[in-house]
């Protein structure tokens, strides 16, 4: 289904709109379809107020959803350390839409160098940023004292 999916698309139909309230339940929405596994920034679900209570604090130098024909299909964001960070719903994935909305973001924010700091278990999102001439520069190691607990 993918592949018919990648044929179809109209990547002219892609775009990048900064974040508003009127996200806030599909950004929610979007997180609830993340691997915790997979994920570096969130280890557990938070509550949608503590959600909201992020998203409204402005985290980011740049947020935005990615829509395809006027419907939301993810988010991507550029990070005070020019940090990419990228997911798309399910379904979404594989047939070029990221790689669009990558694009579009590097063209909108110019900078000399970009980051992605990716989970070692989010093979996904390893080889999406490989693809795309991203260079692996180190592994971070964490030492959190309530692993143990």
């Amino acid at each position: 289904m993918i592949k018919s999916l990648k044929k179809t698309i109209d990547f002219d139909k892609i775009n990048l709109r900064n974040i508003t309230k009127n996200d806030y339940h599909f950004l929610y929405q979007l997180l609830k379809e993340r691997d915790p596994r997979a994920n570096i920034s969130h280890r557990k679900m938070p509550t949608f107020r503590k959600h909201v209570e992020f998203v409204s604090s402005k985290p980011y130098k740049k947020w935005y959803i990615v829509y395809y024909k006027n419907r939301r299909m993810g988010s991507i964001y550029l990070s005070n350390q020019d940090e990419i960070g990228l997911f798309l719903k399910h379904g979404m994935q594989g047939i070029g839409i990221g790689s669009k909305a990558l694009e579009l973001l590097i063209k909108q924010n110019p900078r000399s160098r970009y980051l992605a700091n990716v989970a070692p278990k989010n093979q996904r999102s390893k080889d999406f940023f490989k693809k795309h001439d991203f260079k692996l520069i180190q592994y971070t190691y964490e030492y959190n004292i309530s692993f143990g607990k």
